[in-house]
């Protein structure tokens, strides 16, 4: 990393001023930055991970030729500590990432855009598929790529993307671990002004599966389905899972998802309401980025390294009802949530949870929340909280976002 950055550095003293002012008028600065702190009242067996950690994504990007633009982008994510006294630069030079590096190619062969290298991936909101930064999720505060090659083609009708790559995953010594290539498919219609539809596929395959126990390829696919007149919102999406030593072979007990959203924009007020249903294993959300509620999804499932379709062995059924509250810089939110494990029948976990967000500016965003979760007898070993007697817990946020 160092010899990389003094390369750099080297290049950019030696080059002609003049070019260098040329070169420098086509460069954009990056990144972001993101701290969280999260404190729950019942921790005995460390599953919520109480703390404060923060995360910095940093990068340029550059358009090297007409059509041709460069991105690169590091990343250095820890937790606040008191043991650090003493420690040198060179510590933490080891804990930076490399989250970006790619070249983007437009208008190739004259309707294509192509990226190859690596790149974040999906839609921050994806219950299924998104590789990249999340935000005011203690539990999962980093931000995940990809090594691929990805090609895009889209008109006014349609978004048709192509992408192939490996997973890019670290332990916590900074080594790359696993050995998972990903193949996807994706395509968007609009089919109306105000009705969307979204079909799409990915298989992962692990080249160091274990024979006895595991499968080679795992993936799913699924579709959604988007209806917004004025000011509603109404989405509906199912995906389903597979896992088998060759492609496209499924199962006979495969695992799938259900999700549907409603929401309706009334200026200051937005009410909203969702509906999960998934059933265990994890095939179908590995990937995903949905993590509702600050004690359940933000801090027990998050933080406990799983996907919200794991919040029991037999999968889950939430309900969610919420409203958004807008008020000069401020955004207050209200939800309500019902979680139960798939086959409990009426035994739920309910959880409360208030949220404001503050938007200092364009840039600058402040959050705090806080939630209680009143967990049910029926799952009371779901995720070990039988070590904890089944105590209503409350999780309490505070963070901060910067964008530049």
């Amino acid at each position: 990393m160092k010899k990389l950055l003094g390369l750099l550095l080297a290049m950019t003293m030696a080059w002609p001023v003049t070019a260098s002012a040329e070169v420098l008028k086509n460069v954009d600065l990056k990144g972001e930055i993101q701290t969280i702190a999260s404190d729950a009242r019942h921790d005995n067996v460390g599953l919520y991970k109480s703390g404060t950690n923060f995360r910095v994504l940093a990068g340029l990007s550059a358009d090297l030729v007409e059509d041709v633009r460069a991105n690169v982008m590091f990343q250095y994510n820890n937790a606040w500590k008191g043991n650090n006294a003493g420690e040198n630069l060179d510590h933490y030079w080891k804990e930076v990432r490399l989250a970006e590096a790619n070249v983007v190619l437009s208008n190739l062969f004259c309707c294509l855009e192509a990226t190859v290298g690596r790149q974040f991936y999906g839609d921050e909101d994806s219950a299924v598929m998104y590789f990249g930064p999340n935000h005011y999720v203690f539990g999962m505060n980093a931000a995940p790529s990809l090594d691929a090659a990805k090609l895009v083609y889209s008109d006014d009708f349609k978004t048709f993307t192509m992408i192939a790559g490996k997973v890019v995953t670290y332990d916590e010594h900074g080594v790359k671990t696993d050995d998972i290539t990903v193949y996807g498919l994706d395509l968007k219609l609009n089919l109306t002004d105000t009705l969307t539809a979204q079909i799409y596929g990915y298989d992962f395959m692990n080249s160091n599966y274990d024979a006895s126990t595991e499968k080679r390829h795992e993936g799913f696919y699924g579709a959604k389905a988007t209806f917004a007149p004025e000011a509603a919102t109404l989405s509906a999406e199912y995906a389903r899972g597979y896992e088998a030593n060759r492609l496209f072979r499924e199962g006979n007990d495969s695992p799938y998802m259900v999700k549907v959203d409603a929401a309706l924009n009334m200026d200051v007020i937005t009410p909203r309401a969702t509906f999960y249903y998934a059933k265990a294993k994890d095939t179908v959300s590995f990937y995903g980025n949905y993590y509702p509620g600050l004690a359940v999804g933000h801090a027990l499932v998050a933080g406990n390294g799983d996907s919200f379709a794991e919040y029991s062995n037999d999968g889950v059924r939430m309900f969610n009802v919420g409203v958004d509250y807008a008020w000069n810089k401020f955004v207050f939110s209200l939800d309500g949530f019902s979680f139960q494990d798939r086959t409990a029948q009426d035994s739920s976990t309910w959880e409360a949870d208030l949220v404001a967000k503050y938007n200092h500016n364009d840039y600058v965003q402040l959050f705090a929340g806080i939630g209680y979760a009143k967990y049910s007898n029926a799952e009371s070993d779901t995720f070990g909280r039988k070590h904890q007697d089944t105590k209503d817990n409350t999780v309490g946020q505070l963070g901060m976002l910067i964008k530049f």
